[in-house]
């Protein structure tokens, strides 16, 4: 009969347009519904005349892949979980490392950073809690403490240190090293100290508490400017407080690397069938959508940005793009060049 389906793909229609199929393995989320005018389905099935639905897609970031924090020390002993850095850096472009630091035993931390160079990129530090004063061989001298944020553009070169303002209590936060392109990696070095009361927050209608350190944030409905904007990366950097049972759906520049770092309880990925707990790391493909829930509750760093796609050659505290670069910033730390 005109305008029938044969039995077996009517069965079909009838049992696609009341389930929802997802594919984990794609990140593609289908919802079948009968609303709204429908037409052709992924089986290129035919409406029947007096039936009305829609087909609504979704593609959500993959998951690439999820890693745990390993156990480590740098300045002068200071103790700490590296996220990321060092080898297979280039998957993380821009990104260069990520560290967590916190400890309420003051051996752990107190020894601090000492003086010390950078060439070549930028460091972000973001306090959670505890004070810590920074001094530069520019003459910058910050205080940063809870809730603050330390944006340093080591560029051609700077020796700052990083020391403890306190002897006891906990001492907690994060160090993010961002790459610098190529054509700005020798220009003259700056430093911004931002107090915690110019970080924007804001709580989402689903109850997330965000803090907006860099980038914009924007979930459809609420849109921040962040502390800080930078060109060339273009990074986004939030910190997510989520409550039990709540979700978020930032926003993310298609093209962008996004990192999510769970430092608290844990998290589900819309499109992964794999949960992300405390001190992991999930790296997210560069399209499609993204929504965060959690079923207990979390807190989780979301860093997004534009890849540079240059040569990455590190030493230490030096990140040039040839290994000609890297000599010559080792030679003029030697002959105090560094900064001149």
């Amino acid at each position: 009969m005109p305008g029938r389906l044969p039995v077996t793909h009517a069965n079909t229609y009838q049992q696609a347009t009341h389930r929802q199929i997802r594919s984990f393995r794609s990140g593609i989320r289908i919802s079948l519904s009968n609303r709204q005018a429908y037409h052709d389905t992924p089986w290129r099935l035919k409406r029947p005349p007096d039936k009305e639905c829609s087909l609504s897609m979704t593609q959500f970031r993959k998951v690439l892949s999820i890693q745990a924090g390993q156990p480590a020390s740098d300045g002068a002993g200071v103790k700490l979980t590296r996220v990321f850095g060092g080898r297979g850096v280039e998957q993380f472009d821009p990104f260069l490392m990520l560290d967590e630091f916190g400890s309420d035993v003051p051996d752990d931390y107190i020894a601090g950073f000492p003086p010390h160079p950078h060439r070549g990129f930028e460091t972000v530090t973001y306090m959670l809690e505890g004070r810590m004063r920074h001094e530069d061989h520019i003459g910058n001298v910050g205080l940063l403490q809870g809730g603050g944020v330390q944006w340093m553009t080591a560029a051609r070169g700077i020796i700052h240190s990083e020391m403890p303002e306190q002897e006891e209590g906990t001492m907690r936060g994060f160090q993010l090293w961002l790459n610098l392109p190529g054509k700005n990696k020798l220009n003259d070095a700056s430093y911004q100290d931002i107090q915690p009361e110019n970080v924007p927050r804001l709580t989402t209608e689903a109850g997330v508490q965000v803090v907006v350190l860099a980038g914009h944030f924007d979930d459809g409905q609420v849109r921040q400017a962040g502390a800080v904007q930078r060109p060339d990366t273009e990074p986004l950097y939030f910190d997510f407080d989520m409550p039990a049972g709540s979700r978020i759906s930032p926003r993310l520049p298609e093209g962008h690397l996004a990192l999510l770092y769970v430092y608290e309880g844990s998290i589900e990925i819309e499109g992964s069938a794999q949960s992300v707990s405390k001190r992991h790391l999930a790296r997210l493909s560069d399209t499609g959508d993204l929504q965060i829930s959690s079923t207990k509750g979390a807190r989780v760093l979301l860093i997004a940005g534009k890849p540079l796609r240059e040569p990455i050659v590190q030493y230490g505290p030096f990140v040039m793009n040839t290994r000609e670069e890297i000599d010559q910033a080792l030679r003029d730390f030697r002959e105090d060049r560094l900064t001149a």
